[in-house]
């Protein structure tokens, strides 16, 4: 029986009114039934009103203890628990999306920053904040260009036209960086940054290669034209001729050289590193730069060749590459030595296994500053005077990349008035005794 029914019976019995009790037994249901409709629906309200004041992008506790209720509160209640459910999914998703897609920027190599409306930094890659010398955390939120004040960066920033990148210096000016802004969503900007040093350290290596090689390759052309329009324009006596002559052929043996030089290195560059099973004797090669020194010296210099410690000794790699480079440090030593001076050659295994071949001459010397360029082609410490020895300004360039080639290392110590020594430094890996590298073969 329910509440209205037995209150109505009870309401008549008491007053002997059958029509009374109805009445009031009837008021008292629909009182009932509206006091628990409305606690249905304030547990209800109070249900959703925790659930979403949870955290978006996870899954509530709350949403586990929706009320369980009938008719059409419980339907509307369990409704909205599955709307809820699903839109907690849906962030949890695209949480993880987003956490994603910025793992990816991240590890990009390329700088990435995102700026709002008010160019303020809403977030930042690692890289970036190198490029920029920002804290990603510490200058969240803060104006970009009270950070990067470079003039060129902040009109660029802040003009129209971004369809070309421009370059800048970093903050730290150790870099050069190449700059393009992207606009998207409303007023907020993308800027990408790319470290871009070595590309125009090599921009400009390779103009400043092409303007050497025309010069020096324009200067014995010029040379010859002019003796060859002597030749044909006026009368020279038979002694006048042959010196003419012997002119041009020294023009024309530089220009060879030097196009034998620039071969080389393109042959170096472009070949694989040398087989580290083809064992060259040092002997030999000693023997065979003795013998070329000794004829580009003709009897100027005192030529000193310590081979004792070369007997036996083996080194892996090329042997058109290996002696290349020795002949190039000898022949250097020979060229820039004045007459009368010392040239020591010497070739020591070290305690460690590794081998080292150095020069050691009395010539001029070479200042500090000059050291680390020596290697770079066509660099020249004195052009006039390097062009009068017959030098194409290619050798150490070239001994260079054959000491890398062979996993070696090359040493450079000089100071003006008191000579230069070059040493190469092979590893214990490309050193052997001939002993050794018998039993290896037979083994």
């Amino acid at each position: 029986m329910t509440l209205g029914a037995t209150a109505g019976f009870f309401t008549g019995r008491l007053f002997a009114s059958p029509i009374l009790g109805c009445w009031f037994g009837a008021a008292v249901g629909v009182t009932a039934h509206e006091l628990r409709d409305s606690l249905r629906g304030r547990r209800l309200l109070h249900w959703l009103r925790n659930a979403q004041g949870a955290e978006p992008g996870t899954l509530s506790p709350m949403l586990v203890g929706a009320p369980r209720e009938s008719g059409q509160w419980g339907e509307l209640a369990y409704r909205v628990e599955r709307l809820l459910r699903q839109r907690e999914l849906a962030l949890v998703e695209e949480k993880a999306s987003l956490a994603d897609f910025l793992s990816a920027i991240e590890a990009s190599p390329n700088g990435v920053l995102l700026l709002d409306e008010q160019e303020h930094i809403v977030w930042c890659n690692g890289v970036a904040a190198d490029h920029f010398g920002i804290d990603p955390a510490r200058d969240r939120q803060q104006r970009v260009t009270n950070l990067l004040r470079s003039p060129g960066f902040v009109a660029y920033l802040q003009g129209t036209d971004h369809t070309e990148a421009i370059n800048m210096i970093s903050p730290r000016g150790d870099r050069s960086l190449q700059i393009l802004v992207r606009n998207y969503g409303v007023g907020m900007q993308l800027v990408i940054s790319l470290d871009v040093t070595e590309r125009l350290r090599n921009d400009a290596m390779r103009r400043d290669f092409v303007a050497n090689v025309s010069h020096e390759i324009r200067t014995p052309l010029t040379v010859l034209s002019g003796f060859l329009e002597t030749l044909s324009n006026l009368p020279l006596t038979d002694v006048e001729r042959k010196r003419v002559l012997s002119l041009m052929t020294q023009q024309a043996q530089r220009m060879q050289s030097l196009v034998a030089d620039l071969l080389a290195l393109a042959q170096l560059e472009g070949s694989p590193h040398p087989s580290p099973d083809t064992w060259v004797p040092v002997e030999s090669l000693l023997q065979q730069v003795e013998t070329e020194a000794l004829g580009l010296s003709k009897g100027r210099h005192t030529l000193v060749f310590a081979k004792q410690q070369a007997a036996g000794l083996q080194l892996a790699g090329s042997q058109t590459e290996l002696q290349s480079a020795l002949a190039n440090l000898v022949s250097n030593a020979v060229r820039y030595t004045p007459e009368g001076g010392r040239i020591e050659v010497d070739c020591a295994l070290r305690t460690d296994g590794s081998c080292v071949f150095s020069v050691t001459d009395t010539g001029p010397g070479i200042a500090r500053e000059h050291l680390p360029r020596l290697t770079e082609r066509f660099y020249r410490v004195d052009g006039s005077r390097s062009r009068e020895t017959g030098g194409t300004g290619l050798g150490l360039s070239i001994v260079k990349h054959i000491v890398q080639r062979h996993g070696a290392e090359l040493q450079i110590d000089s100071e003006p008035g008191k000579g230069s020594t070059f040493r190469i430094v092979f590893p214990a890996v490309r050193v052997a005794l001939r002993a050794r590298v018998a039993e290896a073969m037979t083994a």
